[in-house]
């Protein structure tokens, strides 16, 4: 993995919509311990759910969701949507 600052990712997905988001992302899952994420949506919105503590969000384009490292969480699409996930060493910056 190469080195990356806080404003640039580390690597991120493919661009997935609602046919191609993987059940995987659609069911309780992590970050991995030391990896922060964040999901930034092209088109339309997602629910991002958070397991602990239990707490929802819609993301819609311009309002990305922070993932934190080794945080549970699930993402529902909300009719046709796009997004990609972009993962980080450290904390992104806004």
């Amino acid at each position: 993995m190469k080195r990356s600052s806080a404003s640039e990712p580390s690597h991120s997905t493919p661009v997935f919509d609602q046919a191609t988001l993987p059940a995987a992302l659609r069911r309780k899952h992590r970050t991995k311990p030391g990896v922060w994420g964040v999901i930034r949506m092209l088109e339309v919105q997602v629910k991002l759910s958070f397991m602990d503590p239990p707490q929802t969000k819609i993301l819609a384009r311009g309002s990305p969701g922070l993932l934190l490292p080794d945080q549970p969480h699930l993402v529902e699409p909300i009719g046709a949507m796009r997004m990609q996930v972009e993962f980080y060493e450290r904390l992104p910056k806004a």
